[in-house]
């Protein structure tokens, strides 16, 4: 296909382009992982597990929401 064609089927919003594209490669800009390791105390462990359970997630999860909300209120 054409840069063109392509151009012109993103352009008009009819069809769906995403066949079109080669997904196999793509990346998140700042997403990479690191792994870090962090002691905490029983009772934290337990209350952040206890909260994951509340709200249906994993306890890594809810680490990181919490730990990119407070990131997210700095920047702000």
């Amino acid at each position: 296909m054409k840069a063109s064609e392509f151009d012109k089927k993103f352009d008009d919003g009819e069809e769906d382009i995403t066949p079109y594209l080669d997904l196999s490669s793509v990346t998140r800009p700042n997403m990479d992982s690191r792994r870090v390791n962090v002691d905490f105390p029983t009772w934290v462990i337990e209350a952040l597990d206890a909260e994951a359970k509340r709200i249906g997630v994993t306890r890594q999860s809810i680490i990181k929401m919490w730990i990119a909300d407070r990131l997210g209120q700095k920047a702000s």
